[in-house]
């Protein structure tokens, strides 16, 4: 629970992998509430050019700004290959929303010093810290 709270405490850019843009997914859902809360939403979505008011990026390494958390909105097979990314690009924490488990992706994330979220809803979360 710690490492929760350090991410909703020191982490204020938050990519979204998978942002969809329709308001029924989930994704969706999460984002327009982190971005209601004060986060910064950018969406990452190489099919969707713009979601919640943001310019969607088709990879985390398009984006031209500093990334604190990427939250994965992918199937788990896809999440090594998102921690590889959000290596790079030097982000602090890897958040898996709820039913996205991979330990190899979260081992690699805390091996190369991020915080690592797995399984887990990020507005849940959130709304129940009652971080507001």
């Amino acid at each position: 629970m710690n490492v929760i709270r350090e991410i909703f405490k020191e982490c204020h850019t938050v990519a979204v992998v998978g942002l969809s843009s329709s308001p029924e997914r989930a994704s969706y859902q999460v984002a327009a509430y982190l971005k209601s809360v004060g986060y910064r939403v950018i969406p990452v979505n190489p099919k969707e050019e713009e979601v919640l008011g943001e310019k969607t990026y088709p990879s985390l390494s398009a984006i031209p700004e500093k990334i604190d958390v990427v939250d994965v909105f992918r199937r788990a097979e896809y999440a090594p290959q998102i921690v590889d990314e959000a290596i790079r690009i030097g982000a602090r924490a890897v958040w898996m929303q709820m039913g996205i488990v991979n330990e190899e992706a979260a081992d690699k994330a805390r091996q190369a010093g991020l915080s690592v979220v797995m399984d887990a809803c990020m507005m849940r979360e959130h709304h129940a810290l009652n971080c507001q």
